[in-house]
């Protein structure tokens, strides 16, 4: 029976979840969250009720309770069978039990379970995590809260018992039928400069004079249009920190030069779903055309001498080359046409077979492979993505993006953190443009290597590291290491000493820190959950593939440390009710948000509502197939013939109208230079006559003038944007000292005067 002003789905069935409310405390570079989910019944019958959720990779959930009625009933941590078999049982003895797992195939995604919740009854879920911040290029510590979880593409393997399979309706985010709201509270020893978000927060409120403690909280009607994310700047974020928690007690510089060698492969996804916006933001750029810039900024980007090749993904795959190629002006351009000819338009989101493909190709010597993965990450089993560029880690580094808003955090930080390389993600404003370019500067950087931890502890104290195996360290990030200590609780005026040593490039360093050996209680054990996280993401590739011998350690560590798993759940059962749940049990599937509709059965938009422009297309349709190269395998789509890609001789301004920065960067050659050409003299806008004639110096090569024209325009036309075309411009500027040093203060000192900028001459200088 359906009670009148009751919320409802979109089969008019009253849904029981009113609120998820969020605490959030970030001390330092580390955030607890407790997130409480109430629900009520208001049917006349008893219900079961399921809630599928995102959550971050990084996530160690470690408390899962229940108030009913005022009533408090802590879950334990079990085997997932066991868990499941206690789960049932209660549920068929008409008990009240709570369930809550992480996915068999993705650990970012969660479900929550709610049975025999008795007519008239309120409760309320709390779940509580702790997790590591990552620390973002400009120095900012970023917090995410996964509020969208958008359909995943599914592929030809089995996927039973998934969360994802539950058949949960999916509404429009306005007529949501729960309500959101979140409080931060940060602190900091070094002070707190400023707080950012990309949703409305209320103004931040200092708590103390000195600024190390702050707090913030979310504008109400937040519509889970976007994930939550803030963004938290410390005064002295780079300080080397050591912190000592007391556990449960038991009866006993600079960047160096880019390196000029190595295999760059680009494998881009062209599923359907890259045809939607990076966000719902207006005016936000689709991600197949974001796509397109960052490819010409990386092909532009790379030294001369390496090799490369780009693939396109999705229910089948394309290479640019049968096999990875040298770097030249020819293969450059050839890479380039098939860019700006590329389009979402090759189905699902099949990423294990191009990876396999990819592996398979005989190493080149004295070049070794860096993988960039774009994607939005739309896969159901990501565990097998992830297990796959494990194995084949001592031959790459893979550096991997996650595209608009509910790309899985499990996919995207995993391949990364497997293959020693990093994950960004491109939400909201951010341009992935940059974030690639600086992940390439990474990959052209050599690696810390020889990186040894030892301890000078005083008598009777031990310790024992936790960390898994180390792995690649860039300039800007972040190195954290978990031990245990364990032994005779030292005086309170005891210290300790840590000693971090390593090798760049041939030269040895060394960091010390001391550090105070009474550690501060915390009856959270946040230290302690994130050193039990850091080791399961090492150790647990899911409830299916996770080896025996891992398995046996994974469910150890997560049941000793009460950290969820692949391998465990939180299970409660309400004790305190005296008599069976009475009448008989009706299921209710809590809606979830979702930014694009699940369009499957039309693979050029998986995932992705047609765009306005093409929505109400009176034209017909034609039908196209297309070929995977290697595969042999073919499928059929519809093709709008005015949105079909469209050739002219000015492609370039064709594809990229008037953003001139792409334009000018599509336009350089690959040894870095320019021709002076109409093409160029267009985004200059000069004639090229006019050009011509400012040549400063007779019988100058027309390329050096052009290049020092480009390099000017670049620093005063896009500064902002420098750090997605500082590379390329740097090849253009050593170019330019290689074929016109003698003559090239004249040249910069006329560009300067040609194009009345006020840039510095001292930008050339190498």
């Amino acid at each position: 029976m359906v009670l009148p002003g009751g919320l409802l789905t979109r089969k008019e069935e009253p849904v029981p979840l009113k609120s998820i409310g969020v605490t959030l405390s970030i001390r330092e570079f580390v955030a607890g969250v407790s997130a409480t989910l109430n629900y009520e019944n208001e049917e006349e019958v008893p219900l079961e009720t399921f809630f599928v959720f995102p959550m971050d990779d990084d996530s160690a959930v470690y408390s899962f309770e229940a108030v009913v009625d005022g009533k408090k009933i802590k879950a334990e941590l079990q085997e997932k069978k066991k868990a499941h078999s206690i789960y049932e049982s209660a549920i068929s003895n008409r008990r009240q039990a709570f369930l809550l797992e992480e996915d068999k195939y993705s650990r970012d995604v969660f479900c929550c379970n709610v049975g025999n919740l008795n007519p008239g009854s309120k409760v309320a879920l709390t779940l509580k995590y702790v997790q590591e911040l990552p620390l973002e290029a400009d120095g900012a510590l970023r917090y995410v809260l996964p509020a969208v979880l958008n359909p995943r593409y599914r592929g030809s393997g089995s996927f039973e018992d998934s969360c994802l399979d539950m058949k949960t309706p999916i509404v429009p985010l306005e007529d949501l039928p729960y309500t959101f709201s979140m409080v931060a509270t940060i602190s900091s020893q070094h002070g707190i400069e400023r707080i950012q978000s990309n949703c409305p927060f209320s103004p931040i409120e200092y708590l103390g004079e000195d600024k190390t403690s702050a707090q913030v909280s979310l504008a109400e009607g937040h519509k889970f249009d976007r994930d939550v994310e803030l963004l938290i700047y410390y005064s002295e974020v780079h300080t080397p920190t050591v912190a000592v928690e007391m556990g449960q007690p038991k009866d006993n510089r600079e960047a160096p030069s880019p390196v000029i060698c190595g295999e760059f492969v680009f494998l881009m996804d062209r599923s359907g779903s890259m045809q939607c916006p990076i966000s719902k933001q207006d005016q936000s750029q689709l991600r197949i055309e974001a796509a397109k810039e960052t490819l010409i900024l990386l092909l532009k980007s790379l030294p001369l001498g390496c090799y490369f090749n780009v693939y396109g993904f999705g229910s089948s795959y394309e290479a640019f080359f049968p096999n990875s190629v040298k770097y030249s002006q020819q293969t450059m351009e050839e890479a380039l046409k098939r860019v700006k000819l590329m389009q979402a338009d090759l189905g699902g989101t099949e990423i294990l077979t191009p990876l396999q493909i990819i592996y398979r190709e005989p190493s080149i010597e004295g070049h070794p492979l860096q993988l960039f993965v774009f994607t939005d990450g739309e896969v159901t089993d990501t565990f097998n993505v992830i297990n796959e560029v494990k194995r084949n880690r001592l031959r790459h580094r893979c550096f991997s993006f996650g595209i608009g808003e509910g790309a899985s955090t499990s996919l995207i930080k995993g391949i990364a953190r497997v293959a020693g390389g990093t994950s960004e993600f491109i939400t909201g404003k951010d341009r992935m443009q940059f974030k690639a370019l600086r992940a390439l500067k990474r990959a052209l950087q050599p690696a810390v290597d020889d990186v040894s931890v030892s301890w000078n502890l005083p008598h009777g104290l031990s310790a024992k590291m936790l960390s898994p195996e180390q792995t690649v360290l860039y300039k800007g990030q972040r190195l954290i290491v978990y031990a245990l200590l364990s032994g005779t609780m030292p005086p309170a005026e005891a210290t300790g000493e840590v000693d971090l040593k390593y090798t760049l490039q041939g030269k040895s360093f060394e960091n010390k820190v001391t550090f105070a050996l009474q550690p501060k209680p915390d009856d959270n054990f946040t230290i302690h959950r994130l050193a039990a996280k850091s080791f399961l993401q090492t150790k647990d590739m899911g409830f299916r593939d996770t080896s025996a011998k891992d398995k046996k350690d994974v469910l150890k560590i997560s049941i000793d440390c009460g950290v969820i798993s692949s391998q465990t759940a939180f299970i409660a059962v309400n004790k305190n009710l005296n008599k069976p749940v009475q009448g008989p049990l009706t299921r209710r599937d809590v809606p979830r948000p979702t930014l694009f509709s699940a369009a499957l059965m039309m693979p050029q938009y998986e995932g992705c509502a047609l765009p306005k422009a093409m929505s109400s297309c009176p034209l017909p349709t034609t039908q196209s197939t297309r070929t995977s190269r290697y595969k042999g395998t073919s499928y059929q789509q519809d093709v709008c013939r005015p949105c079909r890609p469209m050739v002219s001789k000015d492609l370039c301004a064709l594809v990229f109208g008037d953003n001139h920065l792409v334009q000018l960067i599509s336009l350089q050659n690959a040894d870095g230079s320019w021709y002076l050409d109409e093409n160029l003299a267009v985004i200059l806008g000069k004639s090229l006559e006019d050009l011509l004639a400012a040549v400063p110096v007779k019988d100058a090569d027309s390329s050096s003038w052009a290049t020092v024209l480009a390099v000017v325009w670049l620093h005063s036309n896009a500064k902002q944007m420098k750090g997605e075309w500082e590379l390329l411009e740097k090849k253009a500027r050593t170019w330019i000292h290689i074929h016109a040093a003698s003559i090239m203060q004249e040249l910069v000192k006329a560009a300067i005067a040609f194009t009345k900028s006020s840039v510095d001459p001292s930008i050339f200088a190498l």
